[in-house]
């Protein structure tokens, strides 16, 4: 979006503007001919976000796809790259970035998990080969950091909590009664976090927003514009709430657990530890999906509708809401 002097609010990444338009479609253009595989057809915007923006682009090798994020996730572009490195068999690799825009550029995939029909075991499946690239990417966690990746392990969370209260817009959101219950539970917030820090478990790339619109049909994981480096358990929170979405299940039904076991099965330790650790991550986990609302809707490039502009708040006031799990 452009003020009328001009002026962008969204620090580039405006995909309302044609000259933008028109920069991103040559950078996509330049960059795939210099790997030899020319764009064929019109450049075509198809999947158009407040947060997001993907473009489809033909060439004689097939469809690829750019995508550009907004300000505060322009990190996922260089973990992209640096998760092509470190996981290439797990992860979608980009066939080019632009760290400095957030943007990529990824040939086509085939069909995402969500297109096949997924049966519970297909999900189960899910978790627990992303249990063994957080394994495989948890001695990674500080250069993830380095790369832009939020921090957001426990011991932060509650500072965290606290500056989103303190923002005059989320206050306002969440309204006077539900302001007073979530600053009422931060005391034990505290400690569910402290207890998450010391349980052994190191962190690692929390997806936060790990569902089966967002792996591959092959396996391959992609679309990190909401991860952080937490918990790993955390992940559990979209996972299992979009599973419960997908097969009309309500918090707790032993469909769940069974999603949640198939996961915790990767890890080592005690069950019943394990699960107490699940059970405090998915709880601790809302303030991690506000943050990452907050981050995707600042300097937004499209206006925000209500259900959109709350979503922070919303998500913490699920703090004084029943367990997932």
């Amino acid at each position: 979006m452009r003020t009328a002097s001009g002026v962008s609010t969204v620090d580039g990444n405006d995909w309302l503007d044609p000259v933008w338009r028109a920069g991103a479609s040559a950078w996509a253009t330049e960059r795939l001919a210099a790997l030899g595989r020319p764009v064929t057809g019109p450049i075509e915007q198809v999947r158009v976000r407040p947060w997001s923006v993907s473009l489809r682009v033909p060439t004689d090798s097939g469809p690829h796809w750019f995508k550009a994020n907004t300000f505060g996730c322009r990190y996922e572009a260089p973990l992209a790259s640096a998760l092509a490195w470190w996981a290439p068999a797990s992860v979608l690799v980009p066939v080019a970035t632009d760290p400095d825009r957030g943007w990529l550029l990824t040939a086509d995939a085939g069909p995402i998990l969500r297109d096949t029909a997924p049966t519970l075991d297909d999900w189960a499946a899910l978790l627990a080969s992303y249990a063994a690239l957080q394994q495989a990417l948890a001695p990674r966690a500080d250069e993830m950091i380095a790369l832009g990746v939020p921090d957001q392990r426990p011991t932060l969370l509650p500072g965290l909590l606290a500056g989103l209260l303190d923002e005059p817009a989320v206050a306002a959101d969440l309204g006077a009664q539900r302001l007073a219950a979530v600053r009422g539970v931060a005391p034990a917030f505290a400690d569910w976090c402290a207890e998450l820090a010391a349980d052994g478990l190191a962190p690692s790339l929390q997806h936060d927003d790990l569902h089966d619109g967002n792996v591959f049909a092959n396996g391959r994981f992609f679309d990190w514009g909401d991860a952080s480096v937490a918990h790993p358990f955390g992940t559990l929170l979209v996972t299992l709430s979009s599973a419960g979405h997908a097969f009309d299940l309500k918090p707790g039904a032993p469909e769940l657990l069974r999603l949640r076991d198939a996961y915790l099965a990767a890890w080592p330790g005690d069950p019943t530890s394990l699960r107490r650790s699940a059970t405090l991550a998915c709880r601790v986990t809302r303030v991690s999906r506000a943050l990452s609302w907050r981050r995707a809707l600042d300097r937004a490039a499209l206006p925000l509708d209500d259900d959109v502009r709350t979503a922070p708040a919303e998500w913490l006031a699920e703090l004084t809401e029943p367990d997932l799990v």
